[in-house]
């Protein structure tokens, strides 16, 4: 390469079009003329010439640098594009499926089960609800034992008929000629059996025949007449009291509805229901002792209170059914189903009964606990109905007679 050197513009380079140029623009500027002996005019031309060049060259260079430059950064989405599933591979990015795979997601069935435990707590509310707030006008008789009601409905009226062909005579156990001699007998007969007061009643009524003969009463003479049945000066209390009541409160005799016989001293509902059934002919189921053995025994019901027991039972039946039910049902509990050992090996209805086996089953030991007609044994009445003495009954009899 030649150097060629100026010495108004001094030394220059292949590349130095800069300093040409400005060296160029500066002899113009001043009106002389430069060595090599060209105008001004053409080097200025030559010098934008020049600065053209170089800002190609410097453009050339920064698009070249660009370019160099470019594709780093359209590497870069791609780098993330590809680092995005990595990403999604992370340990927190793993985890969260396991969360919805945790225990506590395994125990939301517990939760819903939640409702049901509550249901079961509230249902029996519903239930006491509709049984105490309404007061239905018959009480819901719900089976135990898990048999249906239906089918407890049947069992028991069919019990009912199989007892009604086995005791076609049956009646009330107690003598009497008129209401007011059965409502006295029935109140002597607590707590003793109906053949004691049978015995009892006969110097009782000839002595004093009316209620106002009774409420006139000494009660000594009474309770000298009273003291076989027992609890002789309490029952004398209470016969003298209903007498007087008898007389002051219903002119001497008996009522007829059960709001007012209750009223009377020493008479429950038990004892109303057998005046009004057998005197008045209105039916009423009787609940003694043989009534509530028997009616648990069958399961036809849980209940121990005299007036649930009524209630349960007379669901069961039609109300015409009432009185000789009472009947058929206390008429079996004497003689055959025994509270200690019952006949079961001698029972009609044994294949009805959920308690069979529960007394002797052996046919012939059984018919040795068999009482009154059934075991050949003479009833509790003294004077019984013709229909019993034609069945093959025997009278009781009078009292001292051995």
């Amino acid at each position: 390469m030649v150097v060629r050197r100026d010495s108004a513009v001094g030394e220059q380079s292949p590349d130095g079009g800069r300093k040409t140029a400005k060296a160029t623009e500066g002899a113009s500027a001043s009106g002389k003329p430069t060595p090599t002996g060209k105008s001004p005019a053409k080097k200025a031309s030559v010098g934008k010439a020049s600065a053209k060049k170089a800002t190609s060259r410097r453009k050339a260079a920064s698009a070249k640098k660009a370019a160099s430059e470019t594709p780093a950064v359209s590497k870069a989405p791609a780098a993330a594009a590809k680092k995005a599933p990595a990403a999604k591979k992370t340990p927190a990015a793993q985890k969260a499926p396991a969360a919805k795979k945790s225990p506590a997601a395994k125990k939301t069935p517990a939760v819903k089960k939640a409702p049901a435990a509550k249901k079961v707590t509230v249902a029996p509310k519903k239930a006491t609800a509709r049984v105490k707030d309404t007061a239905p006008a018959r009480t819901v008789v719900h089976p135990p034992g898990g048999e249906s009601r239906t089918a407890l409905v049947r069992r028991a009226r069919r019990i009912n008929r199989e007892l009604a062909e086995v005791y076609p005579y049956a009646h009330p156990e107690l003598d009497f000629d008129n209401p007011f001699q059965l409502v006295v007998a029935t109140v002597l007969s607590a707590q003793t059996t109906d053949l004691r007061v049978n015995q009892t009643t006969p110097a009782l009524f000839a002595k004093y025949p009316t209620p106002e003969d009774l409420a006139a009463a000494n009660p000594e003479e009474v309770e000298e007449i009273l003291r076989p049945c027992g609890f002789f000066r309490a029952k004398t209390k209470s016969v003298i009291g209903l007498s007087k009541a008898l007389v002051e409160d219903f002119g001497g005799e008996v009522p007829g509805r059960l709001e007012d016989l209750v009223k009377l001293p020493g008479v429950g509902r038990k004892t109303a229901f057998v005046v009004l059934g057998n005197a008045f002919g209105r039916p009423g189921i009787t609940v003694d002792t043989h009534f509530q053995r028997l009616v648990r025994r069958w399961q036809w019901t849980a209940e121990t209170d005299p007036d649930k027991i009524e209630a349960a039972v007379g669901a069961l039946f039609p109300k015409s059914d009432w009185t000789d039910l009472s009947h058929h049902v206390i008429w079996h509990g004497r003689r055959i189903c025994h509270a200690r050992k019952p006949a079961c090996g001698a029972c009609p209805i044994a294949p009805l009964c959920p308690a069979y086996g529960e007394g002797e089953t052996d046919p012939e030991k059984a018919k040795k606990l068999l009482k009154y007609e059934k075991g050949g044994f003479p009833g509790q009445r003294l004077r019984p109905p013709q229909a019993y003495l034609d069945a093959g009954g025997k009278p009781a009899p009078p009292l001292g007679a051995g």
